[in-house]
């Protein structure tokens, strides 16, 4: 746990920002699409909900981590490096100002325009009649039995919070008129049960009227505690620690010992204990005390918890205007009407562009294989898979086919363990050979190999992608991803398999970059490369696109590389612990970050290397994980109508003056400014549009009529 958060000795608050303030500078650049009035209503409060969720896993993550560290030694606190006390202040101070822009921005600009739209949150206060009877109704037949109402004791019998549920705590009085008690009052507690139900109920009436779960239980609180006066009731929600505590990868049964561990991690120890403002001091005293709370748990909120239930917020149906239209995924140009997607991919190298090209493609390129009866092997590492994966089932067919199928899986995968270990399992039952997780490293590549025997001998295909292979992300998730039978990657991608299978110690790759032995070894070569031509008075540069930028050591090679003079344009979508601009280091470097309707996912390095650029595409950031404790790949690409794809790509992300914000050493998240006359370029959308237009060229000129 330590030496996930150790900085590296080099790193110093000069030239590197802290890597939990920069990710709550990106989930503050959430937050400004849910302040944005240009951004439809109903994804503005998708915005909320994806910053709440953010929220939530950051305090059950990267805070419970921190705060593990306060229990540390003063020797080895002062090893350390910084002050996990004095971190921990900055990041309350900060969620606690953006907590409070959230809940503006909620009450003050998107509550009122839901209204102006004729969709009303109501609370149990302003119910008419009709409505008021639709809820009694639906509290007895819905809710009731679900219900599980107590008097807490005192804090020698705790009562134990699920992580994650929301929680009313009412006031109870003994005397009928608790105006002239005065005795303190005892507390009665329930949980709200969602799930199993819906956190939204919709009752009847004119408009579109929405309650929340909690405001429906809220009248019926005196029926619940018969022998009480019931008084003001207040919503809490715990947050507990959600790491995995292995107390040792290297010895024993590793998957045994995550299956243990997963049964567990709803019993962390406590990371944030969200409550209402409005709740009295007596009443958060009682319960830190009652449930073994330290100062530091206490985040106040609220009346509502647990926004990221506003994923199902109940849309109205028929009103324009309060999204953007879909974009649909396009139909690929080359793979659309292809009687087979391996004849297609053996003539040359094919480009899939997620979510604006259909994941479908991917799902039939392992179907296909599953079914031709000249497969004979399929190799694949998996990451995250969707809940009802499509790909997972084609792995199955195959093997019950009789091909012989090998599948990495990633059981460490934070949050995707369970899912995981369940799909591995159906795998090995139907014939899969199933390799678990590394002690120490994880599997994060996005690869797979099929070999199939034609007339001419066997012949290999392989993937290569920047995100998992999963269909729900990948509607939301901007990613790419090559399908390939040029041996030049194929070879390499039959050497990074035989290494997960343990046949080697090390792939021996020609054209790929593998972590933990060559990624980073290849990166500096390609960033010392840009500045020993700079330093001769060359052109040189580079963009570099990725996720997170926290790895000490490539930083200050990017430093070294703007102070030789080499142009910089960096796109990173969360982490940026760089100083983009700070005199003396990074005025060749600028940064950009862009939050929009899809996630930026894809990692794309591009080297100007002397003019003949050298593009890479990876599943890997420049992180000191990724870099080395993971198994990553990053790939070239040779096709040049692909290459003039992914140039594009970029180009529109450098261009972006709609939805890119500056990077630079204040984290103020500036938009980047669109100077008079200048057409507005959204890269998201243009992307879309640019493949859309060539779409239409193609079918033109009769390309496409098979």
């Amino acid at each position: 746990m330590t030496d996930q958060l150790k900085p590296d000795a080099e790193e110093s608050p000069e030239s590197f920002l802290n890597r939990e303030i920069t990710w709550l500078a990106f989930n503050g650049r959430v937050l400004q699409e849910a302040m944005d009035p240009r951004v439809p209503l109903l994804e503005r409060l998708n915005f909320l909900a994806i910053f709440s969720s953010n929220l939530d896993e950051f305090f059950r993550v990267r805070v419970a981590s921190l705060r593990s560290l306060l229990r540390l030694k003063k020797k080895k606190l002062k090893k350390l490096g910084f002050r996990p006390r004095r971190l921990l202040r900055e990041i309350h101070f900060i969620v606690t100002s953006q907590q409070e822009m959230f809940g503006s921005t909620l009450r003050s600009q998107i509550l009122p325009e839901l209204e102006a739209n004729g969709i009303f949150l109501l609370n149990n206060r302003n119910l008419n009649s009709l409505q008021a009877s639709f809820l009694e109704s639906y509290f007895s037949g819905q809710v009731r039995a679900q219900l599980k109402p107590f008097v807490l004791e005192g804090s020698e019998d705790p009562t134990f919070l699920d992580e994650g549920r929301i929680y009313l705590v009412a006031e109870l009085w003994p005397e009928l008129d608790i105006s002239l008690g005065s005795e303190r009052p005892s507390y009665g507690i329930i949980g709200v049960p969602s799930p199993p139900l819906p956190r939204f109920v919709v009752p009847p009436g004119e408009g579109h009227n929405i309650l929340f779960l909690e405001d429906v239980i809220r009248p019926f609180l005196p029926s619940l505690f018969p022998e009480h006066e019931v008084g003001s009731a207040y919503a809490v929600k715990l947050s507990r620690d959600a790491d995995l505590y292995l107390e040792d990868e290297f010895e024993g049964d590793l998957v045994g010992k995550i299956r243990e561990s997963l049964g567990k991690r709803d019993l962390g120890i406590p990371s944030r204990f969200l409550y209402d403002l409005q709740a009295p001091y007596a009443l958060i005293s009682f319960l830190k005390d009652h449930l073994g709370l330290e100062d530091d748990d206490l985040v106040p909120g609220g009346r509502y918890h647990k926004l990221q239930d506003f994923f199902q917020f109940p849309r109205p149906r028929n009103r324009e205007g309060l999204t953007r239209p879909p974009l649909e995924p396009l139909p690929h140009p080359d793979l659309r009407n292809a009687p087979a997607i391996l004849d297609a991919v053996r003539e040359r190298d094919r480009m899939l562009h997620f979510p604006y090209q259909s994941f479908e493609y991917v799902v039939r390129f392992f179907q296909e294989a599953a079914r031709d009866p000249g497969t004979r092997k399929i190799w694949i590492t998996l990451y995250r898979v969707a809940e009802d994966s499509a790909v997972v089932e084609a792995l199955i067919e195959a093997a019950r086919n009789g091909i012989e199928v090998t599948c990495f899986v990633e059981v460490k995968a934070r949050f995707d363990e369970a899912r995981n270990l369940k799909w591995a399992g159906e795998m090995e039952e139907a014939g899969v050979r199933v390799f678990y997780s590394r002690p120490g490293i994880k599997v994060h590549s996005k690869i797979a190999l099929v070999t199939r025997e034609e007339t001419d001998g066997n012949v290999d295909y392989g993937f290569l992608g920047t995100g998992n292979f999963n269909e729900s992300t990948a509607r939301v998730y901007a990613d790419h991803a090559l399908l390939t039978a040029d041996t030049r990657l194929t070879k390499d991608l039959d050497q990074v398999f035989r290494f997960l299978w343990e046949e080697i110690e090390e792939p021996a790759c020609e054209h790929l970059l593998v972590a933990p032995s060559r990624l980073r070894e290849g990166l500096e070569r390609a960033i010392e490369g840009e500045i020993a031509v700079a330093r001769v008075g060359g052109i040189a540069g580079m963009a570099l696109k990725m996720n997170s930028l926290q790895d000490p050591k490539m930083i200050d090679l990017l430093y070294g590389a703007g102070q030789a003079g080499v142009r910089i344009n960096l796109i990173v979508r969360g982490i940026c612990c760089m100083r983009p601009g700070m005199p003396g280091f990074g005025e060749n470097v600028k940064a950009r970050s862009i939050v929009d309707r899809f996630l930026e996912h894809a990692r794309i390095y591009r080297f100007f290397n002397g003019g003949s650029p050298l593009l890479l595409l990876s599943s890997a950031d420049f992180m000191k994980r990724n870099l080395d404790r993971r198994v990553e790949v990053a790939f070239p690409v040779f096709d040049e109508a692909i290459r003039e794809e992914l140039e594009h790509s970029l180009h529109l992300q450098l261009s972006d003056n709609a939805k890119a914000r500056i990077l630079d050493a204040d984290q103020t998240n500036t938009y980047v400014s669109r100077r008079v006359g200048e057409p507005r370029v959204e890269a998201q959308e243009g992307f879309y549009r640019w493949l859309e237009e060539r779409l239409v060229d193609r079918a033109g000129t009769g390309e496409l009529n098979g």
